[in-house]
């Protein structure tokens, strides 16, 4: 799955801090801005992985459809 989001990176005095605007909870810290950026791909990975895991718990018993959703804007 390709998913675009916005990745915002703060230099900061340790190095950079960085989140996505689109996806809260997605946030992350690196000495460089490389290391922001790779801890930034997997911040995102477990969100995602977390919040699929809530909500199938959440739908337990339920009558729920589940599909994919392609985006684009």
């Amino acid at each position: 799955m390709e998913l675009e989001l916005t990745a915002v990176f703060r230099r900061v005095p340790e190095g950079y801090v960085a989140f996505i605007e689109e996806l809260p909870g997605a946030n992350t810290q690196g000495a460089t801005i490389e290391e922001a950026r790779a801890n930034l791909k997997e911040a995102v990975a477990l969100v995602l992985e977390a919040n699929r895991a809530l909500a199938v718990e959440d739908g337990a018993g339920a009558d729920v459809i589940r599909e994919t959703l392609k985006v684009s804007s």
